[in-house]
């Protein structure tokens, strides 16, 4: 009998936490809760229900990925008992890996269509768009302009693993909203962050699309809902 992913005490992030928190302006902990309080319309509703399937096949992305990580490690004795297991474990890895990304695909199958809505709704004013405002979030967590040695090409990654592409990060370069730090050597990895200007802009583009739920989430039809009692 193979073995099973472990239920995980905390949720698993995935690729596209940030685009969720960029065009719904709160973060996944909150939509969930939202979600679970019945408060979300049907397009967020369902964009929340997909993502819980894409953090859960996540887990068992992760999960497999470090039994086999053990499996290789030179804990085991290596013979063909233990060529059997890391034959099955790949295979359980690459089906873990499948299903995350068909997860990941309905996730953006009901994101985008909000996301065309929330760019279609507002004025550009000078204000981020989404892209650039979810390409900030990712790097306010820690990213790197790499080059590669080989072919010279140019790319950036977040330590979340989101890939923001080479253009973008010259356009929000050129505007002030992030810097990267030149002391170090491209092809090892310079280390970007955002400048005060480009935390600004973020809070403010965070501040400006995060309006009561109620209002901006609620079921069509449904009647305001009450505060709940403090226990």
């Amino acid at each position: 009998m193979s073995p099973q992913p472990a239920p995980s005490a905390r949720r698993a992030v995935t690729q596209l936490d940030h685009r969720l928190e960029a065009v719904t302006g709160h973060d996944i902990d909150t939509l969930w809760a939202y979600r679970d309080r019945g408060v979300l319309d049907e397009p967020h509703a369902q964009l929340v229900d997909r993502h819980r399937t894409l953090a859960n096949a996540q887990i068992g992305v992760t999960f497999y990925l470090k039994l086999l990580n053990r499996l290789t490690s030179g804990e085991f004795p290596v013979d063909g008992a233990l060529f059997v297991r890391i034959d099955r474990t790949a295979d359980q890895l690459e089906e873990a890996a499948d299903a995350r990304d068909t997860a990941a695909r309905k996730v953006l199958a009901a994101l985008e269509p909000i996301e065309a809505a929330a760019a279609a709704s507002t004025p550009d004013g000078g204000r981020l768009s989404t892209d650039d405002q979810a390409a900030l979030l990712a790097i306010a967590g820690g990213a790197k302009l790499h080059e590669h040695l080989l072919t010279g090409r140019l790319s950036v990654t977040a330590s979340s693993g989101t890939r923001i592409p080479y253009p973008q990060m010259q356009q929000l370069e050129h505007a002030g909203l992030i810097v990267r730090d030149t002391s170090h050597p491209v092809h090892a990895g310079q280390p970007v962050s955002l400048t005060d200007a480009g935390r600004a802009a973020l809070l403010d583009a965070r501040r400006t699309s995060a309006t009561p739920v109620p209002k901006s989430l609620a079921r069509p039809g449904a009647s305001p809902s009450t505060p709940a009692k403090r226990r």
